[in-house]
């Protein structure tokens, strides 16, 4: 009993109450949804709601981490956990991007006619393991934690059963994540099996062997000594080659086009964004943290599969018209991009590093961006959201200027144009890319914003500049944009992410302090 007692002392369960909040409020929108009636369970009532209780808690989440209870740097449930800024900064990412899916969806989900409890559940859960999984230290925490998110958008992403393209690309992307969470799992076991027993492995053990062996703390101190061990090499490479799986990293990028064309937009967004996210966020504090003595057996090849994922990503989207596969390509490049920076931050010392800055204000942008662009494309009425073409936005200048701006700025900030936000990200990052002499990187990034240019501006043409000529026998399509009813709150979020993109090209608020 007191060993019990000892164990659970510090198990404390209001550290984590946004988490627990969240998955409550994912029982209530399931039950509201299993007890309405089926005209009800299609309409919107329960969408407004998920969407009010994910604001509600948004708020008062930052509320209380600013003036209730600031989250000094601590660990909770055996270390499993490890709580402090950086980790409440992602939890306020991952909300706000939980928030923008559930008001992209609500309208996605009433012209098609889908479930709305189940969407906003399934949701919320997959936020809620994102959060835990941003602040795990151990790694059984984060297999679990990963897995809880993946299990979340297996049924996400194939959500729309009436769409052909869309159980494909829930099956394809059910069959790619099993292999890059086996491959997870695999390297975690060989890390465990080296350190539960380092000298049956021609390894040394560390001094405080007494600890859990998947710590991140004990993981770090047995590869620092026992650098050169085949098995603990093998390991590491193995998770990092899972997690490389998530971001769409090339040359495990063969899911991304697919799963995102398949996809209905409110989650290819949310892959888009969220799932890459944690992903990396994730692989800051692995390479800076348990794997951080590994770094000059990493550094090369991270920088390999950086440059050949900055230019890949950007070449093979080139050659799209389909614009879901394109932004999903280009995805890949933002990935590469983001892998730099990851491999500045190993150069440098300490969580005040810039190049760690630029990670986070790196990936606000791309959310903004991502959102403004996806909830743009929401607004326009397919048979099936999987047809996006760029000839559909021909003329959106002239039909809707609003719309036709916001997406104009969401593309700019994507392609990395002033003055808008992804210039300053981009800019940031080759400057600590500069300082970290990583050239070779530095290179494949200017090749790779100059290619962006491009295909991000043929689509920017199609939206500005007036239709190009037809002949008779051309065959007449259907206009996305003639009929757009009932986009109140997604039209006022989609003005102020745009306003929110153009305003982070001026100025940086904390980001820019730190850097």
């Amino acid at each position: 009993m007191e060993a019990f007692l000892k164990f659970s002392s510090d198990n404390l369960w209001f550290e984590i109450w946004p988490e627990m909040t969240l998955v409550l409020g994912a029982v209530l929108i399931l039950l509201l949804d299993l007890f309405s009636s089926k005209e009800k369970t299609y309409g919107n009532r329960s969408g407004i709601i998920a969407v009010f209780f994910q604001m509600s808690l948004l708020v008062y989440f930052l509320f209380d981490y600013l003036f209730l209870n600031h989250t000094f740097e601590r660990s909770s449930f055996s270390g499993m956990l490890r709580h402090g800024f950086q980790g409440d900064l992602m939890r306020t990412f991952f909300l706000l991007s939980s928030i923008c899916v559930s008001i992209l969806g609500n309208r996605f989900l009433r012209l098609n006619q889908l479930r709305t409890g189940e969407f906003h559940h399934l949701t919320m859960l997959a936020t809620a393991g994102l959060m835990l999984l941003c602040q795990s230290s151990n790694f059984i925490l984060l297999f679990v934690a990963l897995e809880t998110v993946a299990i979340a958008f297996y049924p996400l992403v194939a959500f729309n059963r009436s769409s052909p393209k869309s159980l494909e690309a829930g099956i394809k992307y059910l069959i790619f994540g099993a292999l890059s969470s086996a491959l997870l799992l695999l390297g975690i076991v060989l890390i465990y099996g080296v350190g539960s027993n380092p000298a049956a492995w021609g390894a040394i053990s560390p001094v405080n062997s007494g600890v859990d062996f998947l710590s991140f703390d004990f993981v770090g101190d047995l590869l620092e000594i026992n650098q050169d061990n085949l098995l603990l090499r093998g390991g590491v490479v193995l998770v990092l080659s899972g997690l490389a799986f998530k971001i769409g990293a090339a040359p495990f990028q063969i899911w991304v086009p697919d799963v995102y064309h398949g996809s209905p937009i409110p989650i290819t967004a949310f892959l888009a964004v969220s799932s890459k996210a944690a992903g990396f966020f994730l692989l800051l504090n692995l390479v800076n943290g348990p794997f951080g003595a590994m770094s000059d057996f990493l550094l090369p090849l991270l920088g390999f599969v950086a440059t050949f994922t900055i230019l890949f990503g950007n070449l093979a989207a080139c050659a799209q018209r389909k614009l879901k596969r394109m932004l999903g390509l280009s995805g890949v490049a933002h990935a590469g991009y983001l892998l730099v920076a990851v491999m500045a931050s190993m150069h440098f010392a300490g969580d005040s590093d810039r190049a760690v800055w630029v990670v986070f204000f790196y990936l606000f942008v791309y959310l903004f961006a991502s959102f403004l662009v996806f909830g743009v494309m929401g607004l326009a009425n397919l048979k099936d959201d999987s047809d996006h073409e760029i000839e559909h936005y021909e003329g959106l200048l002239r039909k809707h200027p609003w719309a036709a701006i916001s997406l104009v700025v969401g593309i700019a900030s994507l392609a990395g144009i002033p003055p808008f936000g992804g210039f300053i990200a981009k800019l940031m990052l080759f400057n600590v890319a500069f300082e970290a002499k990583l050239y070779t990187s530095l290179v494949a990034m200017v090749i790779g914003v100059v290619v962006s240019i491009y295909y991000y501006f043929g689509w920017v043409r199609e939206i500005c500049f007036e239709p190009r000529p037809r002949f008779d026998d051309d065959t007449n399509q259907e206009d996305p944009w003639t009929k757009m009813s009932q986009i109140g709150l997604l039209k006022w979020t989609v003005l102020l992410f745009a306003f929110v993109s153009f305003i982070l090209g001026l100025w940086q608020g904390p980001f820019g302090d730190a850097f």
